[in-house]
């Protein structure tokens, strides 16, 4: 609850209280935020009970944490239900990339897949890797760089 309350901020916030209260009122005025956080508490369980009880038996797994996104997610992702374990381990993310790679530079795709290595050494001077960086063409001594009127 206080996961965020540092050493020091704690000692203020004692020293504060004893400042206001007084050290003869401090052990009642904690004794009554106590018992008002109890109260709290137990309304909130008995809440909980009454909303599981009205929603009936279908309903007997729910639990008030799924209503948060996060926990909701996470808790449908970690059970195999939709199958994404399978759709995982069906993509090849290598194949894809030399698909999409010969595609871009107008390569056939069936000789890339049969000998990928030949391929690749041949497409690719620097050892097999493609430069995919725009290089700026060299501008003539005469050409003056674009004016934009709207950027001054």
């Amino acid at each position: 609850m206080f996961n965020d309350i540092g050493p020091l901020e704690l000692v203020t916030l004692v020293i504060l209280a004893v400042l206001v209260f007084g050290p003869e009122k401090l052990p009642k005025v904690i004794q009554d935020v106590t018992r008002t956080i109890r109260k709290i508490r137990d309304f909130s369980d008995s809440a909980k009970q009454d909303i599981r009880e009205e929603l009936g038996p279908e309903f007997k797994d729910f639990e008030f944490e799924d209503l948060n996104p996060k926990t909701f997610i996470r808790k449908r992702l970690d059970s195999d239900d939709l199958g994404l374990k399978e759709i995982r381990s069906g993509f090849d993310l290598k194949k894809e990339m030399a698909e999409v790679t010969d595609a871009v530079q107008g390569r056939d795709p069936e000789s890339s897949t049969s000998s990928p290595s030949s391929s690749a050494s041949s497409a690719a001077p620097s050892g097999g890797r493609l430069d995919m960086t725009k290089k700026p063409e060299k501008a003539a001594a005469d050409d003056r760089p674009p004016f934009d009127a709207d950027a001054t």
